[in-house]
C-alpha cells in the first residue's frame, strides 16, 4: 500500500519529518506502480529513451546511495554508479523485480536512518562524490533527492498508463 500524499496542510513535527515523509512517498509509489505491472512490461520500454521501469528503480536506489552513503556521509560505496551502463540505466538480466523493488526499500530504511541521524545543517564528508567542490549541506541534499524523485514518479505513472498498469494519482 501506498503511504498517503504528505499533504502541506498535514502538520509535521519538523523539517526533517517533512523531507521523509515525501521520499517515504515517492518510493512506495515508485514500488506500488512497478509491483502491479505485468511481468512483461517491467523490462520493456515505451519509450525513444529506452529506460525501462526496473531500470528505473535501480537508478532511484543509487542515486540515493551516491547523495547519502557515498556523498553526505562519505563511505565507501563498491560501485556507486552501478546502475549504469554504457551511459544508460541497467538491470542484469537475472535481477528480479523482487530484488529490485526489495532494494530500493532497502536503501530507503538506510536513507531514513542516516537523514534521522543528523541535523539538516549538517555538511556532508570531502570525498570524491563532490568532484572537488564543497559537500552541501544534508538538506541541500534531501531537496534535490525529493525533486529527482518527483520527476522520475511522473515519468512512471505515464509509463505505467502507457503499458496498461494503474491510473491516477
Amino acid at each position: 500500500m501506498v503511504d498517503p500524499f504528505p499533504r502541506p496542510t498535514v502538520a509535521r513535527e519538523s523539517r526533517r519529518d517533512v523531507f521523509v515523509s515525501y521520499l517515504d512517498y515517492f518510493r512506495s509509489r515508485v514500488i506500488e506502480r512497478v509491483g502491479a505491472l505485468a511481468d512483461d512490461e517491467v523490462r520493456r520500454s515505451r519509450l525513444p529513451t529506452g529506460w525501462t521501469p526496473l531500470e528505473l528503480v535501480k537508478h532511484l536506489t543509487f542515486v540515493e546511495r551516491r547523495w547519502l552513503e557515498w556523498g553526505f556521509r562519505g563511505e565507501p560505496v563498491e560501485d556507486p554508479w552501478g546502475d549504469q551502463r554504457d551511459g544508460r540505466w541497467f538491470v542484469e538480466a537475472s535481477e528480479t523485480r523482487d530484488e529490485v523493488l526489495g532494494a530500493l526499500a532497502a536503501q530507503g530504511v538506510r536513507s531514513d536512518a542516516i537523514i534521522d541521524a543528523f541535523d539538516l545543517d549538517a555538511l556532508g564528508q570531502p570525498g570524491p562524490r563532490w568532484e572537488g567542490e564543497d559537500p552541501p549541506t544534508l538538506e541541500r541534499i534531501l531537496f534535490h533527492l525529493l525533486q529527482e524523485y518527483g520527476r522520475h514518479v511522473g515519468h512512471l505513472d505515464i509509463v505505467a498508463e502507457l503499458a496498461g498498469g494503474p491510473r491516477g494519482e
